[in-house]
């Protein structure tokens, strides 16, 4: 059976998922309502974070499809599933055209020597323009230094969401046939390589099964791998070990199916390689070459995570030590490559990661895994090259509504950022800026009270450049609770005018718990525990109505951008809190001092 293997790649929200998902089910491997994105926190956010595979058959073919993350914060999930494929269904929304992902994402694939396909999506939206798009697509080919076979793609129109593709705007078309006759021309086959040469494959994804323990998700590159088998294991620097085969899965749709043996071309999950990693070389010869290392990209920020030592500690965790936490993070780095780690005391971890979404997701995972523990403020990681001290710096793209666009640059302009181009568009405006990831860190929730929640924001990273300067950021300050008990709703009812709170009447609060912020940007010591003043006289004034504004929901997300650098974020099982790295003002001033 011939076989071809894609990965599909795009910005976030282009409809990559939606995409695959089409073709799943006119292969008939897939039912209706059931989703690539599988994980609980996927469907919440309703964005891909972790790369997936699947296959599909069509006119005798097996088509391995891998759906890949659109945010650039799990770029490194894309990276290395781009170098297991042999060609890419580049994703653009027939509206938006190219965004930075877009061009993230290319650039890998051309680099590679890839030869995508572009599918223009959504070309039913009311304001789609298909033949912009394809001009915008193809100078973002010319512009990333694309060979000639490269820029001479073929384009198919898609509706995702409706299964329906179509090579010519208007042809008539009742399914995704076309796509897929695209694909199968299009894309090279992968089992070319000769099935009795010594078996070569490499692991570019790890999955984690209780029964099988660690599992490798590996390209076969030539060869045969059977189950039973002795192989022999090689890093890229040379170093040899060996294990042995003990189940051998392929896919068909989402189901693993078992197999005894798969051959060149095809995507297995290999199990009994309890040590496997990514990029590894699995052969039969030891005396085979490896093959090339998959390199990722490297984090730009850096967190310290702390067991929980507030006054709440422990009340609702199950795994609050800090061994049960430095486990789950060694865990978290087998499968997690964009992940690094730290140890600079025995109870501190020093994490590094791509973004804040990338961090939030690991604490959101973690917190519903039953653990505790409390994190310092996101900071950008700094490198030293020839004395001069360098900073990552990110490529922003912003889509707003034409009224916001002042206040926007304003707000970009002080956090660092310079405005590289801008596209005016009729009701919205398309602004493209270059500046230190330092300077976003903190922002996204100031950009959506900006834009009314009609902005879209994207980042993603472009190298280390030369430190910018300091950073004019926050201008709110906190407002910290000086005493500990239940809140009261009299008392919060005269905080709210002095700025947004976190929490609600009837919540338990600790002395140097931060409970809302300050509109006027300086510290506040306040006692939300105080009740009215009862009297048995009677006055005109003393029965108001008090209306409650209700207290804005502190997420992990909203919790790493609000909070200073004297500040934990508090993470457990049911509860995000902000607090003082010093609960008491005395050892507040102490350290100050």
């Amino acid at each position: 059976m011939e076989i071809r293997n894609i990965a599909i790649i795009a910005h976030v929200d282009h409809g990559k998922t939606t995409l695959t998902d089409a073709i799943l089910r006119q292969g008939g491997v897939e039912e209706e309502g059931v989703s690539m994105d599988s994980n609980a926190l996927e469907l919440e956010r309703g964005i891909t974070i972790y790369a997936k595979n699947t296959s599909v058959p069509y006119k005798g073919t097996k088509i391995n499809i891998l759906d890949t993350p659109g945010h650039a914060d799990f770029g490194s999930e894309v990276e290395r599933v781009l170098r297991s494929i042999d060609s890419v269904l580049l994703v653009v929304d027939a509206q938006e055209g190219p965004m930075p992902q877009t061009r993230f994402v290319l650039k890998k694939s051309l680099e590679l020597g890839l030869k995508p396909i572009v599918v223009i999506n959504k070309i039913d939206k009311p304001a789609a323009d298909p033949d912009r798009c394809e001009e915008q697509v193809l100078e973002l080919f010319l512009e990333l230094g694309a060979s000639d076979e490269q820029a001479n793609f073929p384009v198919v129109y898609a509706i995702g969401r409706e299964g329906v593709a179509k090579v010519k705007l208007d042809q008539e078309s009742k399914d995704l046939s076309p796509l897929l006759e695209v694909i199968l021309s299009h894309v090279p086959p992968a089992s070319s390589a000769s099935s009795d040469a010594p078996l070569l494959a490499q692991p570019f994804n790890l999955a984690y099964d209780n029964f099988l323990g660690r599992l490798a998700v590996a390209r076969i590159y030539q060869g045969t791998i059977s189950m039973g088998q002795t192989v022999t294991i090689k890093k890229p620097d040379g170093h040899i070990r060996s294990g042995k085969i003990t189940k051998l899965f392929t896919f068909n749709g989402l189901q693993r199916v078992d197999v005894a043996s798969a051959g060149a071309g095809d995507i297995v999950l290999v199990a009994g390689l309890s040590d496997i990693y990514i990029g590894e070389t699995i052969c039969s010869d030891a005396t085979s070459e490896p093959l090339p290392a998959i390199a990722v990209d490297e984090p730009t920020i850096v967190l310290t995570f702390l067991v929980n030592n507030s006054p709440f500690a422990g009340k609702e965790g199950k795994f609050v030590t800090s061994r049960q936490i430095r486990e789950r993070l060694e865990r978290e780095l087998e499968v997690n490559v964009g992940l690094r780690l730290s140890f600079p005391t025995p109870d501190t971890f020093e994490v590094y990661g791509r973004g804040e979404l990338h961090i939030a997701v690991l604490l959101e995972t973690m917190r519903r895994e039953g653990f505790e523990l409390q994190v310092s403020q996101p900071k950008a990681i700094m490198k030293e090259e020839d004395g001069k001290v360098l900073e990552p710096f990110e490529e922003v793209v912003v889509d707003t509504p034409n009224e916001f666009q002042g206040v926007i640059i304003e707000r970009l302009s002080n956090r660092g950022f310079v405005m590289q181009n801008m596209q005016a568009h009729d009701v919205t405006t398309r602004i493209t800026f270059e500046g230190p990831t330092r300077g976003l860190l903190g922002y996204r929730n100031q950009f959506v009270v900006d834009t009314r929640g009609e902005g879209i924001l994207a980042a993603h990273f472009v190298g280390f450049r030369k430190y910018a300067g300091e950073i004019k950021k926050r201008a709110v300050g906190s407002m910290v609770t000086m005493v500990s008990g239940k809140t009261l709703g009299f008392s919060l009812w005269g905080l709210q005018d002095r700025g947004i709170l976190y929490v609600g009447p009837a919540v338990e609060v600790y002395e140097g718990m931060v409970i809302g912020n300050t509109s006027k940007g300086e510290e506040m010591m306040v006692n939300p525990t105080k009740g009215k003043q009862l009297t048995n006289m009677r006055a005109s004034g003393t029965d108001e109505a008090m209306d409650l504004v209700p207290p804005i929901d502190l997420t992990i997300e909203r919790g790493l951008e609000f909070m200073t650098e004297d500040e934990y974020l508090e993470i457990t099982p049911k509860s995000v809190r902000l607090r003082k790295q010093f609960l008491s003002e005395n050892e507040r001033a102490k350290s100050r001092r």
